[in-house]
């Protein structure tokens, strides 16, 4: 069966129920699970609410945790992005959160963010700060410092920022001229390679990468060099994030290689703390012994151990 045909994968998230909440902008795909305080997981791309299945299980022992697929990823709906891509801002994106999160009756919450889903938390935390009691980023720094502070080493890596914003139907043409190898291509980063994803966890990266997926994932990018700038540009130096930030990044990834993220993240947040971890761009995946106890910390309101990386 082609990976593109198969049902979703449950089996990742045992113990876990799945939802669809429909938003005022989209119909979004979720699992939940545990009880205490409520802690919002928002995955990176080309991944899904699964990216977080080795950490979520131990979180739900503390916490109801919400695993969502953002807007256009996964099994949420992929709305049109308009002419302006607006409707794939970290705004639009957030504002699905906050809806989900309304609609299972959490007022107040905690956000642990991955790459496009840390990037969504940081733009709920500036917008919504009644909303949100902490706030967990793992391997970004901000969109703002990333995008005024490109250098050769950092563009090379991360080439499809500028790839994927460019006007459609270009890269949507060439990335589904072979959505398995893309898959693999992407996820096979530098001196870390596939074999941190469980196998089950890559079949549903690509059963979920299609061509609809592929058009918003780039209209994400879109976006992000555009209207998302341009809100940040508008923020910069005028709004600050107010509550607790957990910076957590990948000692060989490429935040930790060309970026110096608690000195970029300083430039938003008050009251902030961070270290790396010995891992690539996905540590959750590769390091779970160490991330899940450090945002059980965290979002338990202790300060979380750091780690030599």
């Amino acid at each position: 069966m082609p990976s593109h045909a198969r049902e979703p994968d449950r089996s990742l998230l045992p113990g876990f129920t799945y939802e669809r909440i429909r938003t005022r902008g989209a119909e979004i795909n979720l699992a939940v699970g545990g009880s205490g305080p409520p802690l919002a997981l928002l995955h990176g791309n080309p991944l899904t609410h699964v990216s977080w299945h080795k950490v979520a299980p131990g979180l739900a022992e503390h916490f109801t945790v919400v695993a969502v697929d953002l807007r256009g990823y996964g099994d949420s709906s992929k709305p049109d992005g308009g002419d302006d891509h607006a409707a794939y801002s970290f705004r639009a994106q957030g504002q699905d959160v906050l809806e989900v999160m309304d609609a299972l009756g959490h007022r107040r919450f905690g956000v642990a963010g991955h790459d496009r889903g840390a990037r969504v938390g940081f733009r709920m935390a500036l917008d919504a700060p009644q909303r949100i009691d902490r706030l967990a980023l793992l391997d970004i720094v901000p969109t703002h410092h990333v995008l005024t502070n490109v250098t050769l080493g950092w563009g090379l890596e991360s080439y499809h920022w500028f790839f994927m914003a460019q006007k459609a139907p270009f890269p949507e043409r060439l990335l589904c001229a072979d959505l398995d190898y893309y898959i693999d291509y992407k996820l096979n980063k530098k001196g870390v390679g596939l074999d941190i994803f469980d196998p089950r966890a890559m079949a549903e990266y690509k059963r979920c990468t299609t061509p609809e997926q592929i058009h918003a994932v780039c209209e994400d990018y879109r976006a992000t060099v555009g209207v998302d700038l341009e809100m940040d540009t508008a923020d910069y130096g005028r709004r600050r994030i107010t509550c607790p930030v957990l910076a957590i990044w990948g000692a060989n990834s490429h935040c930790g290689r060309h970026f110096r993220p608690l000195e970029a993240w300083a430039e938003w947040a008050d009251d902030l703390r961070g270290f790396a971890v010995p891992t690539g761009h996905y540590p959750a995946e590769q390091r779970p012994d160490l991330i899940e106890p450090a945002l059980a910390e965290f979002f338990a309101g202790r300060e979380p151990k750091g780690y030599a990386a």
